[in-house]
């Protein structure tokens, strides 16, 4: 095949069995001092240092048929040394990283993201390039086919193997690929085609997915402004057991959920697996906008050997958090009713964690690739997160704009107005930017909100707010390990269970104790999270809060639990548990904000 680029590659499923990738990346005119060629560390969308590099096997370079000479320069740098004519570097690529953000090879299925199997050539990462995805060997293989949105070159129309082309680095990475015999389902939004692709075993009512997806597309493009800023959109969902995720790219989204989420043949309501579904569509999909072209400075370009800090991940997860349920609401998949239910469970997560008093959400956004995504036994008590409390504030300042605006004016505006700056210069937003622009664009003074929302651990003034729209707020005891907030009627203003303030989990040993919460009667007896509870006064612990459930505030219990391999004695005062239960009272005529009225 004629290169018809500076940087060509090759990419085979050359051992699906061991899980390897066969990789080559040809430079036509390498530096004349020696090509380096380097592997990014982590993905744009998920911010943590991945060391994609780790997974490359084995590394070879050749030129004019004779073998040239690499050095290693950094954990994922080489450089080759000095060739002249066509240099090509050969690897392979270990992928077996079942989530949305590596890359993933078997007998049956294959994944990849470009940031885990394409090296940049240095100095041409501007430079247009083409890759070749070629067809594994084998007749067990003989019905696999390819989907991507990387613009496809000359490839074959029934599988779609062949030759695709990109514009420079950036986009190469931005578009990942499915390979498998997967089932598809078409449609179009606003006149754009876009493709759903499901692979792993399922049943499912695959056009009522596209149906239901279709109007949640055309709500978001028409909330922008048609035309939409792709030709073309594809949905890649792998559906498995206990999985889920979630990571947005330029044309299409990568996804991961329980097969039993999606929507089962003949089924007519909306199950609470399917919505937790439809709203992480809706997420990745408000991020073709919100983040993939919309974006901060820091992220303008992304530097892929390093850590690219922001305090604004607030406005671009948060923010979207918001609107992925909105959205179910407002392209009419879910009443008003059942969104406040999914917002009275977002309240309640944020109220739990004694981190959203110590943190702030600007430093929530900055800390996010040494904290958010590390987290661990202490995380509640330390930190918030910009996607949940994020949600929340984009709630708050909506309302705020509703209100001071009398009604004229809505978070709406200032994301068209957002969009269309994108429009006029595609530049990444400064540090200090959104806010202006919302200022501007409302003409209200927002800095006293922006001060207590971002720059504060002050609660929101979330009941007052909702208030206004005819919505009462009111924390109550939770009344049970598995309540989490919702709408009701009426306040029951039930009595406070006993609670043993930490989140659990089930051992072969009896109870683990997997976070344990500030204030709580598990860390005053001096209890952390990792340790193994195995009796509560000599009897086999089970189930705590059961266990807790027949003593009374005040009553101590003594408690046997495994720290690493030794047993160690507590002794427990219980505690009733505090008012940290989200509950929503929606009056007649209220939330009309919900509908976008």
């Amino acid at each position: 095949m004629t290169l018809s680029a500076p940087v060509h590659y090759t990419l085979r499923p050359a051992s699906p069995q061991a899980h390897l990738f066969d990789v080559t990346v040809t430079v036509t005119h390498p530096a004349k001092n020696g090509q380096v060629f380097f592997l990014p560390t982590w993905i744009p969308g998920s911010y943590m240092i991945r060391e994609f590099s780790k997974h490359i096997v084995s590394l070879a370079a050749e030129a004019g048929g004779k073998a040239v000479p690499l050095r290693q320069l950094a954990k994922n740098r080489w450089q080759a040394a000095p060739a002249k004519g066509e240099l090509t570097l050969r690897y392979q690529v270990y992928a077996f990283d079942l989530s949305v953000r590596g890359a993933y090879l078997d007998g049956e299925r294959g994944f990849f993201n470009g940031t885990s199997v394409f090296l940049a050539a240095e100095g041409y990462e501007n430079e247009s390039c083409t890759v070749d995805i070629q067809a594994p060997d084998g007749k067990f293989h003989a019905n696999w086919k390819v989907v991507t949105s990387l613009p496809a070159v000359d490839v074959k129309k029934k599988s779609g193997f062949g030759l695709y082309r990109a514009a420079d680095y950036d986009e190469l990475i931005d578009h990942p690929v499915e390979l498998g015999d997967f089932h598809k389902v078409s449609f179009k939004a606003c006149g754009v085609p876009h493709e759903f692709v499901v692979s792993g075993r399922f049943q499912a009512d695959l056009k009522r997915l596209a149906d239901d997806c279709k109007k949640i597309c055309e709500y978001q493009i028409r909330l922008f402004g048609e035309p939409a800023p792709f030709d073309r959109y594809v949905f890649m969902l792998f559906v498995g057991k206990d999985v889920y995720g979630g990571l947005e790219h330029r044309a299409s989204t990568a996804l991961v959920a329980n097969r039993d989420d999606l929507p089962a043949p003949g089924a007519a309501e909306i199950g609470d697996g399917y919505l937790k579904l439809l709203g992480l569509i809706s997420h990745e999909y408000f991020h073709s906008w919100n983040v993939k072209r919309m974006k901060p400075a820091a992220f303008a370009p992304y530097d892929l050997n390093r850590e690219g800090m922001t305090r604004l991940l607030w406005a671009f997860e948060g923010i979207t958090s918001y609107y992925d349920d909105l959205t179910l609401v407002r392209c009419g998949l879910i009443d008003e009713k059942r969104y406040l239910g999914l917002l009275a469970e977002t309240i309640t997560g944020v109220q739990r964690g004694a981190g959203r008093l110590k943190q702030t959400l600007e430093q929530s956004s900055f800390e996010a690739w040494t904290k958010y995504y590390r987290q661990d036994e202490n995380s509640p008590n330390s930190i918030v997160s910009y996607y949940t409390k994020g949600s929340l504030a984009a709630l708050a300042l909506d309302l705020v704009i509703r209100r001071d605006s009398k009604g004229k004016q809505s978070l709406d505006d200032v994301m068209r107005a957002l969009w269309s700056k994108w429009l006029a210069d595609g530049k990444g937003l400064e540090e200090d930017e959104w806010e202006k622009i919302a200022i501007e664009t409302t003409g209200l003074k927002l800095k006293p909100f922006f001060d207590l929302a971002l720059r504060s651990t002050e609660d929101l003034p979330l009941a007052e707010l909702l208030a206004s729209q005819g919505v009462e707020l009111k924390f109550e005891a939770a009344q049970g390990a598995s309540d989490r907030g919702g709408v009701v009627d009426a306040f029951a203003g039930k009595p406070a269970p006993l609670t043993l303030g930490a989140r659990t989990a089930a051992d072969a040993a009896g109870v683990r104790l997997v976070q344990v919460l500030d204030g709580g009667a598990a860390q005053q007896a001096g209890l952390s999270g990792g340790d193994v509870v195995v009796a509560v006064d000599k009897l086999r612990a089970y189930d705590l809060d059961k266990q807790l459930a027949r003593l009374q505030a005040g009553d101590t219990i003594k408690l046997h639990a495994f720290r690493r391999d030794e047993l160690m004695t507590f002794e427990l005062v219980a505690q009733a548990a505090s008012d940290d239960t989200c509950r929503l009272k929606l009056a007649a005529g209220g939330g009309k904000w919900i509908a976008g009225r």
